[in-house]
């Protein structure tokens, strides 16, 4: 699968790798010489000891303070959209999600879906697009797993009607600093922190491009996530491109994500949280929605695990030798 920004994108330099059938860009080369890093002897000391080092780039770190500094922009275009949508989705979503999704229409709420265990299923965003209708962003690798998930659950009464647009809409990541500078000449709608505030969406006009946008980000830097249909993805890649680059932007890669989601402390399900783990052994509590009165599937269970409390927690690690890095849970 390619994203509909492919060849934009390839042009700029990426270096790609595969996750579920998607080819997507790990770094790009340009960004090598923005790392200060040249000669391939140098490289070469930086590079992570063991498996880590197989597939790296001095890119990477350069597009990860890039993002930090100035802006970023990354095709997500291969993360997994869900639609949820029927008289019965709110009342649905309610029980499958341990926090509370009924919020306004435009809200975006961070959840995750529990076993009978309280053990994270899923963990994703849901963003409320209409009453009856709801819009789940969820990784790449995990689409399938989620959409398996959500729809074992489903009511045989019709009320409810799940279905993949993952092909449908290109999804780019504007993040960072500078974000807002770069967006707002591009739209007449409001984009000021009073006007679009954090953990909420909207439609808008980028460029005369429809597009949904949630103001939302991985990477822990000031951003919207821009969703269009996928015959307008070349067309808005390329025009935030060439908004962004008098500005300092680069095109970075999901290194550079992964990279500074750790920093931020943003979890992946399947290795930093699994369904073994519940939300509280996690640091997840926040996203919890114990009191809601519908209650949610795994609530007994979360109600059991915080009267004992957590059994682990997760830490920040920092190690003494940059090239080591730590692989697994």
């Amino acid at each position: 699968r390619l994203s509909p920004a492919y060849n934009e994108v390839a042009a700029r330099g990426a270096v790609f790798g595969e996750k579920s059938m998607w080819e997507r860009p790990n770094w790009f080369t340009p960004n090598e010489d923005g790392a200060g890093v040249t000669d391939r002897a140098t490289q070469e000391a930086l590079r992570p000891r063991g498996w880590a080092g197989e597939h790296w780039s001095p890119a990477i770190g350069a597009e990860a303070l890039a993002t930090r500094q100035a802006a970023g922009l990354f095709d997500e275009s291969s993360f997994a959209k869900i639609e949820v949508e029927g008289t019965g989705a709110l009342a649905y979503l309610q029980f499958l999600c341990d926090n509370d999704i009924d919020r306004p229409v435009g809200s975006i709420v961070y959840t995750q879906m529990l076993n009978r265990r309280g053990g994270i299923e899923c963990d994703f965003t849901v963003t409320r697009l209409a009453e009856d209708r709801f819009l789940i962003v969820t990784g790449t690798a995990f689409g399938n797993h989620d959409l398996g998930w959500i729809r074992k659950h489903l009511p045989d009464d019709g009320s409810v009607r799940v279905r993949d647009l993952t092909s449908a809409r290109a999804c780019f990541g504007l993040w960072g600093p500078r974000a807002r500078d770069i967006l707002a000449p591009l739209t007449k709608d409001d984009v000021s922190d009073a006007g679009f505030p954090y953990m909420t969406a909207r439609e808008v006009s980028v460029a005369e491009i429809p597009v949904l946008a949630l103001r939302v980000t991985y990477v822990g830097e000031l951003g919207w996530e821009l969703y269009a249909p996928t015959e307008y993805g070349r067309a808005l890649w390329a025009t935030l491109w060439e908004a962004g680059r008098p500005h300092g932007m680069v095109a970075a890669g999901y290194r550079a994500i992964d990279a500074l989601r750790i920093e931020k402390g943003y979890r992946v399900w399947s290795s930093d949280i699994t369904p073994d783990e519940t939300p509280f052994d996690a640091g997840l509590g926040f996203a919890v929605a114990l009191d809601k009165p519908t209650g949610f599937l795994g609530r007994d269970a979360l109600l059991a695990a915080k009267a004992a409390g957590p059994r682990k927690r997760l830490r920040c690690l920092v190690l003494d030798d940059p090239r080591a890095v730590c692989l697994g849970n």
